[in-house]
């Protein structure tokens, strides 16, 4: 059974590593969105792959592009 505590916990953590990560590289790096891919396959794999898992991952990370595009757009 999943444990929903835990997973939202590493997802708030995983929320404060993306501020780090954004600070260390700037979300234009390509070493930022390969931090991303990295640590949000890393997080589908602890999960064994659960379909949660995968589209919080993926909606998180499409939420980052938003906000990347809106920092280009000067908004």
């Amino acid at each position: 059974m999943m444990d929903y505590k835990a997973l939202f916990w590493d997802v708030y953590q995983w929320t404060q590593q993306v501020n780090a990560a954004a600070t260390q590289y700037g979300m234009q790096s390509p070493d930022f969105w390969q931090w991303v891919a990295d640590s949000s396959g890393a997080m589908c794999q602890k999960y064994q792959d659960n379909l949660l898992v995968i589209k919080q991952m993926i909606m998180l990370t499409e939420w980052l592009e938003e906000v990347y595009e809106k920092q280009q757009k000067g908004m």
